[in-house]
This record gives structure tokens, sequence and C-alpha cells, in this order.
């Protein structure tokens, strides 16, 4: 008796190769060319992972976060590189990752500006494509446009002291350059506060912060010459006007608070009572006109006369002996001095 057995057979069904991954973009995608840039890989079948590279050089380092996202550190590199990710599946396609040239600064212009900001200054280097970030000091610059590779026009921020002034891109961070801001001017006096209409007077002005004045302005005229003879003193002189006006003084840090300066206008006389006199000293003049008031002077002919104010229109005086005959009497003001009347001296009788 024979034993029949049945057989059967089990065929192994061969594992699906796993999926390749994909890889659809890079975040950022540029970086500067020493690496150690933080990057976003993003894309799907990113389980395991063994490599992501850039170009020929690996990743730094890599972290896979879930299967469509891998956070990765850029190597070193330049110009533009294909960045890929393998598994056992086999390598995504490539993603296109850009060294940028890393920035450089050359000069600001102008190099120096008032504390209040405002300042729009040229910045020229290299590299400056891009940029994200115009520093002053801590400051970010109150506006900026890139217009050149080589050239960003910036406005300075509000600062103090001197300041580096810095331009980040993709490929990094400038070296820096200087940028001072300046302390506003400020005066406390003009002298004499007062003058001709004429113009023409010397005036002393003393504050701080006057050096590098770039004018000074009597109201809105500007002095015809002056000279900055210390941080706290200018010496101006004043151009015709009239009234009171304000004087300032203008600096690359702006404008001066200001203080007054009165243009007078020139002494009028219109009368003279009484006319002749002893030649003694001692005779009462009356001089009348007008303009009289800032009086510094009475004058018969070369000799000063002690005199009184008594108003804008008249002054008396006190006559200075002289020989017999006519000399000529003026009134001094800071206004100048006043056209001429005549004065008589006459010789006592003989007996």
């Amino acid at each position: 008796m024979s034993d029949a057995r049945s057989t059967s057979t089990t065929t192994a069904v061969p594992a699906a190769p796993a999926a390749g991954p994909v890889l659809t973009s890079v975040v950022p995608n540029t970086g500067p060319a020493a690496g150690n840039n933080n990057v976003t890989l993003n894309g799907s079948g990113f389980a395991g992972v063994t490599a992501v590279t850039f170009g020929t050089a690996p990743a730094l380092t890599y972290t896979v976060n879930s299967t469509t996202k891998i956070t990765a550190v850029a190597p070193p590199g330049t110009g533009s590189v294909a960045v890929t990710v393998k598994n056992p599946g086999g390598t995504s396609g490539p993603v296109t990752y850009t060294y940028a040239a890393a920035p450089a600064l050359a000069s600001v212009t102008p190099s120096q500006g008032p504390a209040s900001g405002g300042t729009t200054v040229v910045l020229t280097g290299t590299g400056l494509s891009a940029a994200s970030a115009v520093m002053f000091g801590a400051t970010p610059a109150t506006t900026f446009t890139v217009d050149s590779a080589t050239q960003i026009t910036a406005v300075a921020p509000a600062g103090s002291g001197a300041v580096p002034v810095t331009v980040t891109t993709p490929g990094g961070t400038t070296g820096p350059v200087y940028f001072f801001y300046l302390t506003a001017p400020s005066l406390l006096s003009a002298t004499p506060a007062q003058g001709p209409a004429s113009g023409g007077t010397g005036v002393t002005l003393r504050g701080a912060d006057l050096t590098g004045a770039t004018s000074v302005l009597f109201g809105a005229t500007p002095a015809p010459a002056f000279t900055v003879d210390s941080p706290t003193q200018i010496t101006a002189v004043t151009p015709a006007g009239g009234g009171t006006v304000q004087v300032a003084v203008v600096t690359p840090a702006g404008s001066s608070n200001p203080v007054a300066f009165t243009y007078v206008p020139a002494p009028l006389l219109s009368g003279l009572s009484p006319g002749q006199g002893p030649v003694d000293p001692g005779a009462v003049i009356t001089l009348t006109g007008s303009g009289l008031t800032t009086a510094t002077a009475v004058r018969f002919g070369a000799a000063p006369a002690a005199f009184s104010v008594l108003s804008d229109t008249t002054i008396t005086a006190s006559a200075p002996a002289g020989p017999a005959g006519t000399v000529l009497v003026t009134v001094t003001t800071p206004g100048g001095t006043s056209n001429s009347l005549p004065y008589t001296r006459i010789s006592a009788p003989q007996i």
C-alpha cells in the first residue's frame, strides 16, 4: 500500500522598492559663500534619507523633520549648485541653491549729519544687490534703496557719536564704515546786538558747537562774510536789513537757536537851537530830529559833547569850548552818523 502525500509550495513576493525622494524647494535659495546658512528643504518621500548634498559637498548637518521637510546647514561653496536628497529609493531631482559673494563697503557720503537723523547718504562698495538691511550701529536706516550692485542710497536714523554702518545681503554682512552724528549748534549772544540798516557791522556770535558752520543768517539773509574763530565763537559781517531779525548759525548738524539783532535807522537832524553860542564851554543846545534814542555821541566838529537823550526826537547837549567860527554838529548812533548842522561860536565883545 502506497502512501500518497500532497505537497504545496509558496512563492515569495518581492518587496516593492522604496520610492525615491522628490525635492520641490530650498528656502532660502541663496546664502553666503562661507556656508553655515540654515535652509529648509521641502518635498516628499523623505523617509530614510541618507544624504543631503549641495553640489558635490554634503550638508554640514541635516535633520529629517518629516517625510516632507528637512532642515539642513549649507556647506561653503561658490556660484550656483544643485541640491539633492538621497534615500534607499534613489536621489531626488535637483533644486538650485546660489552662493552669493560677500558684500563689502568702501565709503559713506556724507560721513556726518545731525543727531536728529534724516541725512541722505550714499553707500558705495561691492556685492550690494539684494541688500536686506542697512544698519547705523544697532538702528536700521529709516529707508534705503539699492541703486546697483555697487551703490545704496539710505536715510540715516537718529543717533549720537560715531556709529558703524553695515549692509546685509544673502552673502553676509559687510565690514563697517563710520558715520558721525553731530551736535546742533547753539547761540548765546550777538555783540553788538544792533547796527545800521546799511549793514557792514562786525558782530561776534558766542555759543557752542559752531565748528563747521556753513552759513550765518540774519533773518533770511546770509552774512556776506563770517569767520569761525573757535567752536564757541564766530565773527560775522551784517548784511543790509531792517527792524529786528533772528540770527542763526547753520552747520551740517542743523540750525542753531536764534538770537536777536536790531537794525537801527541812521539818525537825522532837523534843527539845532540856539544856533550860536560863546567860545567858552557850557552852552546848552537842543538838537531835534529822528532816530536819536540810541545816540552814542554828539560832536561839535571833532570835539565830543556831554549830552542827554530826552526822546527819539530830542537831545540836549553841552557845547564844548572852541574857537570862534562855525562848526558842524552831528549825532552818532548804532545806525550811523547823522547829517550835520552848523553851530557858530561868537567871541565875547572887547571892552
